[in-house]
């Protein structure tokens, strides 16, 4: 059943489209990789599934009970967010103050919660550690964490991996196919990694000069793949 449908959507800035007549849904359990150039609009797009941008036209829906204030988000980061003075724990809870209301505090389950994502990443001997002292893997566990305790249901990632060595961005692929398989949580990734994508999601999405929207087994038979000359796909 689809979580997410995104409806004829034109995106862009001050009456400059960025993507024009974007249609797509992504139902649960899938594993979808956004690709495609610098400029292209992967950004955007995800910043308008979550709310954060106004379309120019057509809607984002969500369905099977998903609000949009129940969306993990992992952005990009910046260098005054990698220098964030707070503790690991303090910067994962964080994660559910979506859900909090008018309560100014958190709740024990919400605590506990946040602890087991903690154990999850692998992050438990970090937990009390001042978030700026940390490695960029270390890090991006740490956020990843706080995304969870947003969501049970779906993930979106804007570049995770960007960054990290080669090893730790293997590692943080490996969580995140963890995280979809087994716990079975949707996943949607932007990711500049063609290889990644086509190793571990099920759904490719490009836009950009070439698009194409479908099953990573779609994409190797359009010819959309390295060298390929695209296809448009569902778009």
């Amino acid at each position: 059943m689809s979580l997410l449908i995104c409806n004829d959507l034109t995106l862009g800035y001050e009456g400059q489209k960025i993507l024009s007549d974007l249609s797509f849904s992504v139902n649960s359990g899938d594993y979808l990789c956004i690709l495609g150039e610098n400029g292209s609009g992967k950004s955007t797009l995800m910043k308008t599934i979550l709310g954060l941008h106004k379309p120019m036209k057509g809607k984002v829906l969500t369905s099977d009970g998903l609000n949009k204030n129940e969306i993990g988000y992992l952005p990009q980061q910046t260098s005054i967010q990698r220098d964030f003075p707070a503790s690991v724990r303090e910067i994962v809870l964080s994660g559910f103050q979506g859900q909090c209301g008018l309560r100014p505090f958190y709740s024990r389950a919400q605590k506990k919660a946040a602890d087991e994502n903690i154990e999850l990443m692998g992050i438990s001997h970090l937990k009390k550690r001042c978030y700026r002292e940390l490695s960029g893997g270390q890090q991006q566990r740490v956020l990843l964490a706080r995304a969870l305790c947003a969501t049970k249901k779906m993930l979106l990632l804007d570049e995770p991996v960007a960054g990290l060595d080669p090893v730790v961005t293997e590692e943080m692929y490996r969580l995140i196919e963890k995280l979809n398989k087994e716990r079975g949580i949707t996943v949607v990734m932007i990711s500049h990694d063609l290889d990644a994508a086509l190793r571990y999601a099920t759904h490719v999405l490009n836009v950009g000069s070439k698009f194409f929207y479908g099953t990573v087994a779609q994409y190797f038979k359009s010819g959309a793949e390295p060298g390929g000359e695209g296809n448009r796909g569902n778009i």
